[in-house]
Parts: C-alpha cells; structure tokens; sequence
C-alpha cells in the first residue's frame, strides 16, 4: 500500500472538509424547513423549478433535467416529487413527444411556499457558507453549525 504524502493528505483533508460543511449545511437548512413540512432536498427541487433556465418556456422542467441538478439516484428524486405533487407543491405530465419523459410544473401553493421558506434557506447558506469562508482564511478548520 502506498503511503500517502503531504500534498494527498492536504487533499484528503480538504475533500473531507467539503463533505463535513455540505453535512451540516444540509442538516441546518433541513432544521429551518422542518416547520414548513419541507426538506434540504425538496427545497432545492423547488427552487431549480422556480429558477431553472431548464424550464420549458418558463412553465414546466423535465425530471431528467431535474436529475442532473439534485444529488439524488433517479428513485429517490421521483419518490420525492411523488410527495411533492401529493402535498400539491408540483404537477408532474407525461411528455407528449417522448411518453418515457415525465415533466414537472410548480403549482400557485408551490411558488407561494417556495417563497415564503426562501429566505430561510438562504439564512442558513449565508450563515455557513460565511463561517466556513471565515475559517478559511484564519486558517482554521470549518466550525460546526
């Protein structure tokens, strides 16, 4: 087994440093969200349907396009929009030119939601991103949330 030198350790030590702050971040925004019945995750399938330059004039994205976005298997991204669409936050069609191809559509109570939690999310991205960027240039290791 090769022995690891200085330089691989630095870079193992950074890559566990952004795995670490991408935990916690998504455990904070999960914490903020809870009280609004929504998830880290299902946050950001909203705010990729309410900000994607993937929608489809504006109204609808396909679930693939979704998928290259999220850090989820394709399962979970569609059981996650199956309790997004049971909440009456999205509307999922089949698309008409390729039957396999699922679109997905915010509703009014989606958007509205979606707005109203933004700042929330945004908070916690502020809040860690910036301890973690203040960490950084002391030096330090990223503190926890």
């Amino acid at each position: 087994m090769a022995v690891n030198t200085a330089s691989e350790a630095r870079l193992e030590d950074r890559w566990r440093d952004i795995l670490s702050v991408h935990a916690r971040t998504m455990c904070e925004i999960d914490r903020a969200l809870h009280p609004h019945g929504l998830g880290a995750s299902d946050f950001e399938v909203l705010d990729i349907l309410v900000s994607s330059e993937l929608a489809h004039e504006g109204e609808h994205c396909r679930v693939q396009n979704i998928a290259d976005r999220v850090h989820l298997s394709q399962s979970a991204l569609s059981r996650l929009i199956g309790r997004l669409e049971k909440d009456g936050l999205v509307e999922r069609t089949v698309c008409l030119e390729d039957r396999r191809g699922v679109w997905v559509a915010l509703t009014r109570k989606g958007r509205d939601l979606h707005t109203e939690v933004l700042p929330l999310q945004r908070a916690v991205l502020a809040r860690m991103l910036n301890a973690t960027d203040d960490d950084a240039a002391d030096g330090r290791p990223p503190r926890s949330g």
